[in-house]
């Protein structure tokens, strides 16, 4: 297909550029010299033209293909940066938002967001480009982990990677959250697996009927550099087998919309057969999902099987309109069958809170998203990522010094935020544990009356009902319903990070006797800047309705901001030897 072109392309220039004098080198290489100072030094960009051989029976570009293509670029990405072979540890959620057709270009942008220890996170953008028209448009947003191998297949260490940018700073820090959200997906399943009820399946088709079995030899074009079978590859097959078993289900063509999750368990080699399995585990009303796996044996005659990868994908039906068909229901087979089908149930509804809560824009998020236990984990991170996001923009604004309060603002589309921050003689431990502690709050905090924790949802997050003193235009007290959100640093250099926004819970609706209020996004960041001394910094987002009342007040609004910190220092210093806090610490 068109790497090969490429391949060969790339290799006839380069045998043939001995033969040019230096000035055609030179301006046949003049944009290669050049490249832009502020380009990541991991960013990859791969183009490719859709060619026949790479499409379906509708002449769309294969989903196969497509991330045969994203594993290459993420896989060079990361190399880049390692300086060595990696591998694909695994692939997050992607959503596809478009079909691609014949004779349009896949535009493909990978880069490391950031490196841990033996393992990096890379970014991958998928956009087609058509070139009749000059029309661009988003296909979808990738995150794959990769491990770096040294020789014999060990661990190498990796150096840090230095963010420059501002979008670059924002996706390494909020790397750390989605790296927390991976490692707690299988607990976010088994706690609704108990909530979830089991649907009448009468009138359903056997999952059975949809089970399919393929058989692939890996051979050398199908292994990468290194020799390792192409995780690319391995997911191209993957996802025919799924397709097979969708269309029996629905006795038509069937779309890729979703796939969840691809997690490489352990490498294949070429000479290795890969045995690929998919059943339908369970249908909705429009949509269904596939269950696929991947396994590997050397010989012909082996036992053993060695189980390389699973994933689960979701499929829809479209009619000429392009709106989903409804689907058949799915009777599944007992005990394993049975705990799919539930587990599927489950997924949908994790990936439909993941996309509420985690794919919406900041402005587009609602001020108070209702908590549950199937949604915590994700609530949790859009907490920690939007203040972290605010953290890392660019163009904060000093507005105000005094002595040793520094007051910054920032104003972007319809919100204004605000940076308070200063230095103080406590570690930055200590402080995380007195600030992160809402109950405490009113020690230092005049506008805040009291905070009762109503939920402890595990060792880094709480539910608080916070009453404030501020009274509202209905001259009642205000009172908030707040997740806050707690992080220690993931490795050195990073702050600790408090995270505060507004939920609801059935347990506690708006009462008569207060004016309920609403935070978007606040917090507190702490960076230890010596063994014995902080930066703390607090962040507020205002939301739109606040603004008339600032613009008004700002001496006044800063004047109070500012005394208020200066509390917060006297807070903190009366409390730093607090055996409470030495005992938090341990």
């Amino acid at each position: 297909g068109g790497g090969c072109v490429g391949h060969c392309l790339c290799g006839g220039f380069s045998s043939h550029l001995g033969k040019w004098s230096s000035w055609e080198q030179e301006e046949a290489l003049g944009a290669m010299a050049n490249p832009s100072p502020t380009r990541n030094p991991t960013e990859v960009q791969m183009s490719q033209l859709v060619l026949p051989c790479h499409t379906n029976h509708r002449g769309e570009l294969s989903t196969g293909q497509l991330l045969k293509w994203i594993d290459t670029a993420a896989c060079l990405s990361a190399e880049r940066h390692a300086g060595c072979p990696c591998v694909t540890a695994s692939m997050d959620d992607i959503y596809f938002e478009h079909t691609i057709s014949v004779g349009q270009v896949v535009n493909i942008k990978a880069k490391v967001n950031r490196a841990f220890n033996s393992s990096m996170e890379v970014g991958i953008q998928v956009s087609y480009e058509d070139l009749c028209s000059g029309k661009h448009c988003s296909i979808c947003k990738a995150y794959a982990t990769f491990v770096a191998q040294g020789p014999s297949g060990s661990k190498v260490k990796l150096k840090p990677l230095a963010p420059q940018t501002e979008e670059e700073k924002i996706e390494h820090s909020i790397a750390a959250e989605r790296r927390r959200m991976r490692l707690v997906h299988k607990d976010t399943l088994k706690d609704l697996l108990t909530q979830l009820e089991t649907r009448d399946g009468s009138a359903a088709v056997p999952a059975e009927k949809t089970r399919v079995e393929s058989v692939e030899l890996v051979l050398p074009p199908h292994a990468n550099h290194q020799g390792n079978t192409f995780g690319g590859q391995i997911m191209a097959w993957m996802e025919n087998v799924a397709t097979i078993a969708a269309s029996r289900l629905c006795h038509a063509h069937p779309t890729l919309r979703a796939i969840e999750m691809f997690h490489f368990r352990g490498p294949s080699q070429v000479g290795d057969r890969l045995v690929l399995k998919a059943i339908v585990n369970n249908a909705f009303k429009n949509s269904m999902e596939v269950g696929v796996c991947a396994e590997a044996y050397g010989q012909e005659m082996s036992v053993s099987r060695r189980h390389i990868n699973s994933a689960f994908m979701t499929f829809v039906v479209l009619d000429q309109e392009g709106q989903p068909r409804n689907l058949p229901m799915v009777a599944p087979e007992p005990g394993d069958g049975e705990r799919r089908y539930r587990e599927a149930s489950a997924r949908k509804k994790i990936r439909l809170d993941r996309k509420y809560v985690v794919s919406c824009k900041q402005t587009e998020v609602p001020l108070s998203v209702p908590w549950d236990q199937s949604n915590k984990v994700y609530l949790s991170y859009n907490n920690v990522s939007a203040l972290k996001t605010l953290i890392a923009k660019a163009n904060w604004a000093l507005a105000r010094e005094k002595e040793k309060v520094r007051m910054y603002t920032l104003e972007e589309d319809k919100f204004l935020s605000f940076r308070i921050e200063m230095s103080v003689r406590i570690t930055a431990s200590r402080a995380f544990s007195l600030l992160s502690d809402l109950r405490r709050r009113h020690e230092w905090d005049r506008h805040y009356a009291s905070a009762e924790l109503v939920q402890q949802v595990d060792d880094d997050d709480m539910i608080y009902h916070v009453v404030s003193q501020t009274l509202s235009h209905e001259n009642k007290p205000q009172d908030f319903v707040i997740l806050a959100s707690r992080r220690k640093p993931c490795s050195k250099g990073d702050p600790y990070v408090v995270a505060f926004r507004s939920v609801t819970l059935p347990t506690h609706p708006a009462s008569t006797s207060f004016t309920r209020g609403e935070t978007l996004c606040s917090g507190f960041c702490i960076w230890p800047e010596s063994e014995e001394t902080s930066k703390v910094a607090y962040y507020n987002q205002a939301t739109p309705g606040y603004l008339n009342y600032v613009t008004t007040n700002v001496a006044g609004l800063s004047s109070n901001f500012c005394a208020t910190f200066e509390a917060c220092e006297k807070f903190l210093l009366k409390n730093k030897e607090d055996l409470i806090v030495r005992l938090q610490d341990l």
